[in-house]
């Protein structure tokens, strides 16, 4: 596969060599991916993937500066759940902090911290991103968050947190609609219940003729998942790239935070020595390694387990909310989370050994 990055372009049986190396990783690319990318690479062309692949030279390393094994993989993407299962807590404990300067300071902290363990792992030159990749990047983190901590400003944040959970299911429901793929009949069953959760938490409090509803709360909510689900499954076509790169996403993210926070919001100093604790916790967790941890779980590991595991992030997220009093246990709350389980359990079910594919 040397001959990548060389002016002759590959040829046919080192195309095919690309084909069959790229599953042993975990990314799965059609081979219409494969043909277009070696045509980028031919042509000079940078659409995200070729400038990566010219400069490993072969795939063996597609997708971070230094390959991990695949369970190694996916051990560190379950670690980004585990994370991420902090998220809801954290910016309740953060305080009244308008939701872009919350991003500004999580997203700085965080970059930085990913950049730093980059360069002391002598990293550094994988940081750069591509224009798509950055882009991308910028949608799906200042995106999902700026929609995520507005979000828990203006809902309880128990049932803000499970409908923004939803974006473990439209993963599964988006994917299938991509080129080489089919909708099954699990995926909408698990999407219905997860629909039948989601109307659950919105009617426990609509229905109840609250007066303070927190009708554009949950819609922010949803939001939420909508741009994180999109933002996954378009992830897939940048598997080359490194995740070192996830550093200047972050910090781009931040710098696109700030402007949007002094336009439309007025500063708000955090409120005592928890809040702080809190922004900086959400810096270094959940808004900073755990986008590191994903990336590479994503790009290497088992990324069917990790969908799987993805799941139980809505029940880990919900009960430490409850335990820190920061919601109150309730029977919708329990009946929804195991709506939303129930839900990715069916929706990522595999075949029974035997059993035509629906693809």
């Amino acid at each position: 596969m040397g001959a990548l990055g060389s002016g002759l372009g590959p040829r046919p049986a080192q195309l095919q060599g690309v084909a069959g190396q790229v599953p042993q990783h975990g990314i799965e690319l059609a081979q219409s991916d494969f043909e277009r990318v070696c045509d980028c690479v031919r042509h000079g062309k940078t659409l995200g993937l070729a400038p990566h692949l010219a400069q490993r030279g072969r795939c063996g390393t597609l997708g971070s500066g230094k390959r991990v094994s695949a369970r190694r993989a996916t051990v560190l993407g379950a670690g980004a759940i585990l994370l991420w299962s902090t998220l809801a807590s954290l910016t309740v404990l953060a305080g009244p902090i308008p939701p872009f300067q919350t991003t500004t300071i999580a997203f700085a902290i965080g970059g930085s911290v990913v950049a730093l363990a980059a360069v002391v792992r002598g990293r550094a030159s994988l940081m750069r991103p591509t224009p798509v990749s950055l882009a991308l990047g910028v949608y799906g983190l200042f995106g999902y968050h700026a929609l995520y901590f507005a979000a828990l400003k203006l809902a309880p944040p128990a049932e803000a947190h499970l409908l923004n959970s939803l974006w473990s299911l439209l993963i599964v429901l988006l994917s299938g609609l991509l080129p080489g793929s089919r909708l099954k009949g699990r995926h909408v069953i698990g999407a219905l219940i997860g629909l039948a959760a989601a109307t659950l938490l919105v009617w426990s409090r609509l229905g109840a003729g609250d007066a303070a509803a927190p009708r554009l709360g949950f819609v922010l909510a949803f939001g939420c998942a909508l741009v994180w689900s999109s933002y996954s499954v378009s992830s897939r076509l940048l598997a080359a790239v490194p995740s070192e790169s996830v550093a200047a996403a972050c910090l781009a993210t931040s710098g696109l935070a700030a402007v949007c926070s002094f336009l439309f919001e007025s500063w708000t100093s955090p409120s005592g020595a928890t809040a702080w604790l809190a922004l900086i916790a959400l810096g270094l967790g959940p808004v900073g390694a755990a986008f590191l941890l994903w990336d590479i779980g994503m790009k290497q590991g088992d990324v069917s387990l990790l969908g799987v595991l993805a799941y139980a992030s809505p029940v880990l997220s919900t009960g430490l909310l409850v335990i820190l009093g920061l919601a109150a246990p309730t029977m919708v709350l329990a009946v929804a989370c195991g709506l939303i389980v129930l839900a990715g359990v069916i929706a990522t079910r595999p075949d029974r050994p035997g059993q035509p594919s629906e693809a």
